[in-house]
């Protein structure tokens, strides 16, 4: 953002439920926006060209009754500029999420011998079926927020959404149980262009410390690698310390960090 020149008088308006506009002459100089995230919290985001316009539709935004505390946004915490506006207006870090480079050359990675254990079967991607990819999701889903929480997952995880949650197994790898045909783990690639983003990796939980996990991440960026992509990227939870020593095992470099800042 730059300090803001004009002389013009800032209208701030609320143009629609959890969005609003900074006007200056009639013109968009600045939107901010609202929104509840499916495990019950409040986030909020600003875009504007100013400083003087973000503190004047951060002010207009946080005063709105409909945003009732707490109020959470993400940040680049390399984002000094940013990081330092919500400090301001009394957002406190909650959490850090490491945001990290996935190598896909099995001679990096150490995964070019790994194998699922017995009994279990990786399917590639787009080769699960719907129905079973559904219910494995749904048990994962509701593991999670048994456990420790939607609210510590990756901000990129979506939780909690309705029956169509898996619309599409092209974008999933899945571990099967070979006599059950029952599926007991997976791993969700959005096809981000330039770049793959392993979005999660999840085994039901009376079937982890099993190998599964490795076993998809070697199935997955085996393939990757076999079609030319270099890295993938993966969003990490510092707090999650079984997913983080899952990708430091495997040479994942850490690119960057993006902060979870909440106003109480």
């Amino acid at each position: 953002m730059k300090p803001k020149k004009s002389l013009s008088p800032t209208v701030i308006a609320r143009v629609a439920d959890h969005q609003w506009h900074a006007l200056e002459d009639d013109q968009v100089v600045g939107r901010g926006e609202a929104w509840r995230r499916h495990d019950g919290r409040l986030f909020v985001s600003i875009d504007a060209w100013h400083d003087v316009v973000f503190d004047q539709l951060a002010g207009a935004m946080l005063a709105d009754a409909d945003l009732p505390r707490p109020v959470y946004t993400m940040v680049d915490e390399s984002d000094l500029g940013l990081k330092s506006h919500w400090e301001r207006l009394g957002f406190t870090t909650r959490r850090r999420e490491w945001v990290c480079l996935v190598p896909t050359d099995p001679r990096t990675t150490g995964l070019g011998a790994a194998r699922p254990p017995s009994g279990v079967t990786i399917l590639p991607l787009g080769t699960a079926e719907k129905g079973p990819l559904r219910e494995l999701d749904r048990t994962i889903r509701a593991e999670v927020e048994s456990s420790v929480g939607w609210q510590e997952m990756p901000a990129e995880v979506l939780p909690r959404l309705d029956d169509a949650t898996v619309v599409d197994p092209t974008k999933y790898a899945v571990a099967r149980e070979t006599e059950s045909g029952a599926y007991v783990g997976l791993l969700r690639v959005a096809p981000v262009p330039r770049q793959p983003r392993i979005g999660l990796v999840a085994v039901r939980a009376d079937r982890q410390r099993r190998g599964i996990a490795r076993a998809l991440l070697a199935e997955v960026l085996g393939s990757l690698h076999r079609s030319g992509v270099r890295a993938a990227s993966a969003e990490v939870a510092e707090g999650n310390a079984a997913a983080t020593a899952l990708f430091d095992n495997i040479g994942a470099e850490r690119a960057g960090s993006n902060l979870e800042v909440v106003l109480h």
